[in-house]
């Protein structure tokens, strides 16, 4: 019998099964499938009978998520040839990948972004700053670009601009000129220790993540260029998508979150043109009808057994027939992808509560 991997708790396990709805003999992708948390819960749900297209440009996460859907068959004793496939890529890719491997519908598509756990843990790579270790930060090793070549080439204007754009960092500017004065600069501490000394004292008492963490958010999206990549996929998605099939993407920033926000939106039918414009040029048409008019936040009892869940935010959208599209205006498909959703079904004990901000949160029913 397979070994399973280590321990890795996946985030919003429970929502995302519940929006995803998976059954058996359907075909889930896993578009982002890490250490094969979500996948192999999947995989379960599907059977022997459906089957689990894994995909992540990590090869050391391939690895585990083998060991662990491999388990999940093993354990249940399905034959082989058991009814999961991986490959390596990116999902910027998702189209081409998903050929190669003779998927062309599926039921369900899961996006879970940013770095995953295995990467944060492993140290050597670079992503986090607790402990020193070069500043690498690629997702997938084979590329060219750490982190350590933009920090150390950029020029300082180029530098703010990264930090400032996909950190959202309010110092930027200070911080890169600290980096330009420091190189070059090789290891996380290094790092940090820079991004520490730009903050002020009061700021550093009062904040509550480290003077560093979103320097080092704005410098992995750089270098694994996931901002770039997430509308064309997206868009896929939604063509690979049989109808009725649901999309769900798991965002940890409000950068990732927008974007998904906003595409959402579009392939829901909402016009992208400018209003001075007298008619619609972008081609928006609903093919999608959203089901969380709001993300949905993890549950607070998640939040405190697993830490890295408190910043994520769950969207869902599902996938319309060309025939349920015809003569629909913008208005239409806005006020469809107003319409509350059905509350899922799984887990039975959980509902869909209101919390701050216009967000979702799971609480315990009643």
């Amino acid at each position: 019998m397979s070994t399973p991997p280590e321990p890795h708790v996946p985030v919003m396990l429970a929502e995302t099964l519940a929006w995803l709805a998976p059954a058996p003999g359907k075909v889930i992708v896993d578009a982002t499938v890490g250490a094969g948390g979500h996948a192999a819960a999947l995989l379960s749900a599907v059977g022997p009978t459906g089957r689990v297209v894994g995909i992540d440009r990590d090869p050391e996460a391939l690895s585990l998520a083998e060991a662990r859907l491999r388990a999940v068959c093993d354990e249940r004793r399905w034959p082989s040839p058991y009814p999961f496939a991986l490959a390596r890529g990116d999902f910027r890719h998702l189209r081409a990948v998903l050929a190669q491997l003779g998927v062309e519908r599926a039921a369900g598509v899961l996006f879970d972004l940013g770095a995953s756990s295995m990467q944060l843990d492993r140290v050597e790579r670079g992503f986090t700053f607790r402990a020193d270790a070069p500043l690498d930060m690629r997702m997938d090793p084979d590329e060219p670009t750490t982190a350590a070549h933009l920090v150390n080439t950029l020029p300082e204007a180029e530098l703010a601009a990264l930090l400032r754009d996909y950190g959202e960092e309010r110092h930027a500017r200070a911080i890169a000129r600290a980096i330009v004065a420091r190189r070059p600069l090789r290891t996380t501490r290094q790092l940090m220790e820079i991004c520490a000394r730009v903050y002020p004292p009061r700021e550093r008492r009062e904040e509550k993540i480290h003077p560093a963490t979103r320097a080092f958010q704005a410098l992995r999206i750089a270098v694994n260029r996931e901002l770039e990549a997430l509308p064309p996929a997206l868009a896929d998605a939604v063509d690979l998508l049989a109808t009725g099939g649901r999309v769900v993407v798991l965002a940890y920033h409000s950068l990732e979150d927008r974007i998904v926000k906003r595409e959402f939106q579009y392939l829901a039918g909402r016009c992208r043109c400018p209003k001075e414009l007298p008619a619609c040029i972008c081609g928006a048409r609903p093919r999608l009808r959203i089901l969380t008019p709001k993300p949905v936040l993890p549950a607070p009892e998640e939040v405190r057994a697993n830490p890295r869940a408190r910043s994520a935010r769950l969207r869902a959208a599902e996938k319309l027939g060309d025939e349920g599209t015809e003569g629909q205006t913008e208005n239409q498909a806005r006020r469809m992808s107003a319409a509350p959703p059905t509350l899922p079904r799984h887990p039975p004990q959980r509902v869909l509560g209101r919390t701050h901000r216009g967000a979702h949160r799971a609480v315990p029913s009643a």
